[in-house]
């Protein structure tokens, strides 16, 4: 049997051209002389489509959009996800059709509700698994969640398939490609069985899907491995021998680590922009690294031509910062302006100086800078249509070193996941395959230039202090205690603890960014911002 793999990109809510490119897809697969195609979870309506499940039109929509995949794709095999509703019931469900007749379907018994998973808040889990004979092979058919579970996997081999297939919307972290081939590996051991793993490609608001869908023989060993973060159709065999059947493909290799979190950055913000149908994207580049390396990824994501940058000095800013924005901005070839702030910073300070009189300068002047600049991008963008990229960094959004309204404004945060240590790390890592960022600008001591003579350090321990005390807070759960015996000073750790806990109300009004990490601030970060702990 000849299988193909349509590692494909969706979107939530798009039902018709979703359909049409299953259509497609199929068509190509048949003419590649495939037996059978698989598309991913949840195809039909996108992934996740959270309470879009609820809407009432979508149920009509999607049966008509399955009974069109039954009746139009002829002569091969299409295994598609799609919500099933039966009465008050929703269940993740995916139908393997074939020349108008639905062979068999299969329902999701595993649902996740932990990180950024929440299906039990919409899907009623399947009970039992599902077998199909396609010409004359017994597959078994699961989805994601079911493989992760030893007895969800197991219930298709005992009830006798001779391979499993399971579809997937499986989210990118940094390294969730090295775990999930790990769990395929064990089930296919546990159960002496090939597995066929297929994942979709794609940006989905703050969810980057990387594709990365590969096949292990019954021993566990790779026989197979798409390009991530690559949409495409890519085919495996599987032959029939003595021992059972063997599959074969191209392996394509993983990609370093740093490579990996810098192209879901560039994918998940391409999908987001394109996706939500802005223009292009507009950011402030102040000369920092941080602004630098947000203005390199979108110009990787959507090209020079759809990209303007925005350089607005104030008494505090450098020449430094000025010949190095203007510098990366000839770099890369984008829409420079320089827009002065200082008109506008005099003008709030005027209205306010009765109200100030007496109270010395403080935090207030440094956030009026940052909201004044907000107030130029927000109208910049009003005006063009293009959406403003955020340029902050997680370690900021933890502790709060942000002005909301201010560098928080805007519509999406390319490196709200990535710490600053993960910064320098992608800045060297976009540098190694062509120049983008200038090298002063990566050299240089980071600062906010809000005052005269600032520097982060001023207000933060070393980044790299700080990023340790974060992780392991932050992705591991660990208590003040648990970080102290890390090496860290405790009043260091309590210091930091009280910041990420005082900035929670900032980061609930944050906008949405591409989660690299395994907990990332969004969709899996539920803290309370009223507590007592």
């Amino acid at each position: 049997m000849k299988v193909g793999l349509a590692q494909i990109n969706t979107r939530v809510g798009a039902i018709d051209a979703n359909t049409n490119k299953v259509l497609d897809y199929a068509a190509r697969a048949r003419a590649a002389g495939c037996d059978l195609v698989l598309f991913p979870e949840l195809t039909l309506c996108g992934y996740p489509p959270e309470d879009l499940l609820l809407h009432r039109g979508l149920r009509a929509r999607v049966a008509a959009a399955l009974d069109k995949v039954r009746t139009e794709a002829r002569g091969i095999g299409v295994y598609v996800g799609y919500p099933e509703y039966q009465d008050d019931a929703i269940y993740n469900s995916a139908a393997l059709l074939r020349d108008g007749a639905i062979l068999g379907n299969h329902r999701k018994v595993a649902l996740p509700n932990y990180a950024v998973f929440d299906e039990r808040r919409y899907f009623q889990p399947g009970d039992s698994p599902t077998v199909v004979d396609l010409g004359g092979l017994k597959l078994g058919l699961i989805i994601c969640e079911d493989v992760w579970l030893a007895a969800s996997c197991r219930a298709p081999a005992e009830a006798g398939a001779e391979a499993i297939v399971v579809i997937n919307g499986s989210p990118f972290n940094r390294t969730q490609q090295q775990t999930r081939e790990r769990v395929l590996a064990q089930r296919a051991a546990e159960n002496a069985l090939p597995l066929i793993y297929l994942n979709m490609v794609g940006g989905q608001d703050e969810l980057v899907f990387d594709g990365g869908s590969v096949v292990v023989d019954a021993a566990g060993q790779v026989r197979f491995r798409a390009p991530l973060f690559e949409e495409g159709l890519y085919t495996v065999e599987l032959e029939r021998r003595r021992a059972g059947l063997v599959p074969s493909g191209a392996v394509t290799p993983v990609p370093p680590r740093v490579e990996r979190i810098y192209r879901a950055l560039v994918l998940g913000t391409r999908d987001y922009v394109e996706k939500n149908g802005f223009a292009g994207v507009v950011l402030g580049l102040s000369g920092g690294i941080d602004s630098a390396l947000t203005l390199t990824i979108a110009v990787d994501a959507l090209g020079a031509e759809r990209v303007h940058a925005v350089m607005m000095p104030s008494r505090y800013t450098s020449q430094m910062s000025r010949d190095d924005a203007a510098e990366q901005a000839r770099m890369l070839g984008v829409r420079y302006d320089v827009l002065s702030i200082e008109p506008m910073f005099e003008a709030t300070l005027g209205v306010l100086r009765d109200l100030f009189s007496g109270l010395p300068p403080d935090a207030t002047e440094e956030n009026i800078q940052a909201r004044c600049r907000g107030v130029l991008l927000m109208a910049i963008s009003n005006k063009t249509g293009k959406m403003v990229l955020t340029t902050g960094n997680k370690s900021e959004m933890a502790v709060g070193y942000a002005t909301l309204y201010g560098d928080m404004a805007g519509g999406f945060a390319p490196l709200k996941d990535c710490t600053k240590t993960l910064v320098y790390q992608l800045a060297h890592y976009r540098n190694s395959v062509a120049r983008a960022i200038p090298e002063r600008v990566i050299d240089r001591a980071p600062t906010a230039e809000l005052r005269a003579d600032q520097k982060d350090s001023d207000s933060l321990p070393p980044y790299d202090v700080l990023d340790a005390i974060l992780e392991a807070f932050i992705e591991q759960d660990f208590s003040v205690d648990q970080i102290a015996d890390l090496g860290f000073e405790r009043a260091t750790v309590v210091r930091v603890l009280e910041m990420v806990k005082r900035a929670e109300y900032k980061r609930r009004q944050a906008p949405p960014g591409v989660r690299v990490s395994s907990r990332a601030f969004g969709r899996d970060w539920r803290y309370p911002i009223t507590s007592g702990y």
